[in-house]
């Protein structure tokens, strides 16, 4: 069985609190994993989420929210086998596609949640 490792980190400019917030929702898993069937086994809180993985994938999955400077770094981590018996290159272009999806949701996430901030520039004042 051929197995699915990627790992992502992406900085944004809010607390961590508020990113497990975008996390928290299962109504999001669907949007952002729409082909996994996720289930909890740890609630972090402010620290992040991790599921198991069932579906189009089986394993597990994470997301770690470190708190940095003013911010937080939005750590993604997805280990699981690909069902089946495909080819190394089917594997290969599933663990693309995998590594793609991760940084689209922490771009999105990013976009919605800095809310227009520029670059550079501190989060607004509470």
């Amino acid at each position: 069985m051929a197995q699915v490792d990627v790992v992502d980190e992406t900085f944004i400019v809010v607390p961590p609190a508020v990113v497990a917030t975008a996390f928290g929702d299962p109504a999001a898993w669907r949007r952002f994993w729409p082909d996994l069937v996720l289930e909890v086994y740890a609630d972090r809180g402010a620290e992040g989420l991790r599921w198991t993985v069932r579906g189009a994938l089986v394993g597990t999955m994470e997301v770690w929210l470190e708190a940095v400077l003013d911010g937080t770094v939005v750590h993604y981590f997805l280990r699981a086998d690909l069902p089946g018996a495909p080819d190394a290159k089917a594997a290969a272009r599933e663990r693309t596609r995998r590594q793609l999806a991760a940084k689209a949701v922490a771009l999105g996430l990013k976009t919605v949640l800095e809310d227009g901030r520029a670059p550079g520039v501190g989060p607004a004042p509470a």
